[in-house]
């Protein structure tokens, strides 16, 4: 008998961490990102966090993936580079949340770059925009 990522006995969560920002716009993109990955059904429960000035913060997300039902969280830093918000930040809210339920696993992952797939996507980025597509407005 085939699981669905809900079904299975071990539920693990995907917990996206982005900055945050105060602009409302910009957080959208991660939450789109959560849908798509909800969409795909690899993990039992896909959420969406910010280190800093938009809602729900880390140890929000990390407390709802537990509340679904998580057993093992992972920690996904939507961020290029391990900078200080990564290696500080992101490693003292595994703590945290480490102790806060420590009947849970909960495990920092390694953030979007350095990866070989980004260089497709910065020359994608550049062809589009040497041909005038896709170029960011200016905001008021």
């Amino acid at each position: 008998m085939e699981f669905g990522a809900e079904d299975r006995p071990e539920k693990t969560a995907l917990l996206l961490i982005a900055h945050g920002s105060r602009q409302h716009e910009a957080n959208l993109d991660l939450h789109d990102l959560v849908e798509q990955l909800r969409a795909r059904r690899a993990y039992a429960i896909v959420e969406a966090s910010f280190l800093e000035l938009a809602e729900p913060n880390i140890l929000e997300g990390g407390k709802n993936c537990v509340a679904q039902g998580a057993r093992s969280v992972i920690l996904l830093p939507y961020f290029l580079a391990a900078g200080v918000h990564v290696r500080r930040d992101l490693t003292e809210a595994r703590r945290v949340l480490s102790e806060k339920f420590p009947q849970v696993s909960f495990a920092l992952a390694e953030p979007l770059g350095p990866n070989p797939l980004l260089i497709e996507v910065v020359l994608e980025r550049a062809r589009k925009a040497r041909l005038g597509e896709q170029i960011l407005p200016v905001l008021d």
